[in-house]
């Protein structure tokens, strides 16, 4: 009964190194601006940016519908000021949240790469490992045939 050795460790340590060397790629490294678009678009996404622009605009409304006439600044029904305001942050924000989404997606597709070559990299070395373990018992079961023909 002859059996086939697995790979030896050298073998095993060259292939190892050839799937390690496609992970090593130039990291994509965000500028000053896309970390700014992250972090705008980190902190616009949250409850807290919720509740302060749902705030301002409560007092925004509250002030100039029922303050003192002298003391209002947009009256009503105008709310002009209000409504230029407000268009004024969805203009900035639109772009400035799909250009943190972007950046985010690159280091997501990144995260994922890394994720493949792992777990290529496991799969690989659990088919050793599997082979070993094979061949071993090839061995165990040989041994044990000749000591029963010996016996």
């Amino acid at each position: 009964m002859e059996t086939k050795a697995p790979i030896s460790l050298e073998e095993f340590k060259k292939k190892r190194l050839a799937l390690v060397k496609p992970a090593v790629k130039d990291k994509i490294k965000p500028s000053t601006l896309d970390n700014i678009a992250c972090w705008i678009t980190d902190h616009v996404g949250s409850m807290g940016f919720f509740i302060i622009i749902f705030s301002w605009t409560a007092i925004w409304l509250g002030w100039n519908m029922f303050a003192p006439k002298e003391a209002r600044f947009d009256p009503f029904p105008g709310f002009v000021l209000w409504l230029f305001i407000s268009n004024m942050i969805q203009l900035f924000l639109m772009p400035l949240i799909m250009i943190g989404q972007n950046v985010q997606a690159k280091a997501a597709d990144l995260r994922a790469e890394a994720d493949l070559n792992i777990n290529t990299k496991a799969e690989f070395e659990i088919e050793t490992i599997l082979s070993h373990l094979e061949y071993q018992n090839k061995i165990i079961l040989q041994i044990l045939q000749d000591l029963e023909k010996k016996a």
